[in-house]
């Protein structure tokens, strides 16, 4: 089948096949994530690391790679084959996956985290790019959700599948001295959601490539050589090489100041991080990433001017990024510890919790984010607010359901609300996806979606989980018993979704302004 070939315009079967496979990707891609929640106890006694370092395993070492990376791949997702980009970077973090179960110890299991995170980050920018090509708008909402209804599916799958692998290595090999290669339980719950994806790359190869921006008009090519921008994307984030590329690209003195300021300003607050914590890797790691950030913004400015300003300078669009990562710090740190913490309130089974907590968050989810995008799209007709209504009373959702959560004392409640929280969060999910896809123009879809990914993911990913187990293990070294600790963490650090919703607010407000200004540039070009 020529991958060249758009795939024609009245196939709706066609495309209904392939966002059936796009979903099976996504859910691959949170499965192989979140399986390290369930197993974290068992390489926290094997691997003698502390909570923290669990919390950077999950949340940093995945995280800044994943953000990082998400840029440069996102722009070659603007200029390039879309399927062939999914297909590699599948490939790539399954093989890490499956790699991960090989690691004797931190640093090499870490390593292989750092490669999940650069393979991940191929997927949804270009996923979401192919899907708008493939659905007129009027029906976005809805398969942007369906989509990213993958998420909880995934979620619920690791867990599902990486208890009831632990409680089935340790009935069968009680010793694991005696098991094949002396691998641990924990070592082949990774292999085992990891091959998969290396067969599934191979279907994904072969999906048709649509015309790109058919529904919006067409597109404008990205000038230049796809690959030869992913290098520069990537230059533009190293410290020297970006002040070269800043240079050539005609910079002003002000602005290579300016660059120079913030990677002294960013070594400083790193400095001072690792002196009050101790730790090294999670701030050096974290201050990369922002750097990383804050480089390329300010190389983007200069090479595609309309496409930079379209993001940095729509409030809505800003705001609505800075909000969805305090959701989405509610719905990774406390879908990764909230089962440590279920475990060590409880003393529940690995397998047991895997079960309720994995089915639960993959029902749950999914319902909430079909739900939340069928309704986003409906309101939308009526209102041009109207996704973010939804969102918002989403996000309402699941700040409560949080509190919830961390104050009951009953393991019926916790599960409960737990599965009630998974509900809130995916039904932000699909409005906050698709409104930040419509405030761009259609070649600058794909960069608009990884710069989204990249500040929920720095915020809500690098941070979070990190965050609650360091706090965890200061509550602990206090005396506070583990289970104690850990719950108290979590809730000091609810205020980091309050604070989202409020930012959510703001762009509620500001977005008839700012979605004008995109729809009056298509019309300028189509004209």
């Amino acid at each position: 089948m020529d991958q060249s070939l758009a795939a024609p315009r009245e196939s709706r079967g066609y495309a209904n096949g392939v966002l059936v496979i796009l979903f099976l990707v996504y859910v691959l891609n949170f499965l192989d994530r979140q399986i390290l929640a369930i197993l974290a106890e068992d390489i926290k006694a094997d691997l003698g690391v502390s909570d923290a370092d669990l919390g950077f395993l999950y949340g940093t070492a995945f995280a800044v790679f994943y953000a990082t990376f998400g840029i440069p791949l996102g722009r070659l997702a603007d200029a390039w084959n879309r399927t062939q980009l999914i297909s590699i970077g599948l490939g790539f973090w399954s093989l890490m996956t499956a790699l991960s179960g090989t690691a004797r110890g931190f640093a090499s299991l870490a390593a292989c985290r750092f490669g999940v995170g650069i393979g991940e980050s191929s997927a949804s920018p270009a996923a979401i790019s192919l899907l708008y090509d493939y659905y007129p708008p009027h029906l976005r909402t809805t398969v942007v959700a369906i989509y990213a209804g993958g998420v909880y599916i995934g979620l619920g799958c690791g867990l599902f599948l990486g208890g009831s692998i632990l409680d089935a290595w340790a009935a069968w090999y009680p010793d694991t001295s005696l098991a094949p290669l002396g691998l641990k339980g924990w070592q082949v719950a990774f292999m085992a959601v990891g091959l998969p994806g290396i067969l599934l790359a191979l279907v994904v190869a072969r999906i048709r490539e649509p015309e790109r921006g058919r529904y919006d008009g067409g597109s404008e090519a990205v000038k230049g050589s796809p690959f030869k921008e992913v290098l520069v994307s990537l230059g533009s984030m190293l410290p020297v090489i970006n002040l070269a590329l800043l240079h050539r690209n005609g910079a002003s003195l002000t602005l290579i100041l300016v660059n120079v300021a913030a990677a002294l300003l960013l070594a400083l607050a790193c400095w001072g991080l690792v002196a009050i914590t101790g730790d090294v890797t999670q701030w050096v790691a974290l201050s990369i990433g922002v750097f990383a950030a804050f480089s390329w913004s300010q190389s983007f400015l200069l090479r595609d001017p309309e496409v930079f300003h379209l993001l940095f300078r729509s409030t809505a669009m800003i705001c609505l990024t800075i909000s969805a990562a305090g959701i989405v710090f509610v719905g990774v740190a406390f879908a990764f510890w909230s089962v440590p913490l279920i475990q060590r309130s409880y003393d529940v089974a690995s397998s047991q919790v895997g079960m309720v907590v994995g089915l639960s968050s993959a029902v749950s989810g999914f319902c909430g984010i079909t739900f939340g995008g069928v309704l986003a799209d409906r309101l939308r007709r009526k209102w041009i607010r109207g996704k973010l209504v939804v969102y918002l009373v989403a996000a309402v959702g699941a700040i409560l359901l949080s509190t919830l959560f961390l104050t009951s004392h009953s393991l019926t409640m916790s599960y409960a609300s737990l599965a009630s929280l998974f509900f809130f969060t995916a039904m932000a999910t699909g409005p906050a996806m698709a409104t930040i896809n419509d405030l761009n123009v259609p070649r600058g879809r794909a960069t608009s979606y990884a710069f989204f990914t990249m500040v929920t993911t720095l915020i809500g990913t690098a941070i979070g989980p990190y965050l609650i187990g360091q706090i965890s293990d200061v509550y602990t070294a206090a005396g506070n018993s583990p289970a104690e600790a850990l719950r108290l963490a979590m809730t000091w650090c609810l205020m980091l979704p309050v604070a989202g919703f409020l930012f959510g607010i703001v762009a509620y407000i500001v977005l008839p302004r700012d979605e004008a200004r995109v729809q009056s540039r298509m019309q300028v070009r189509a004209a």
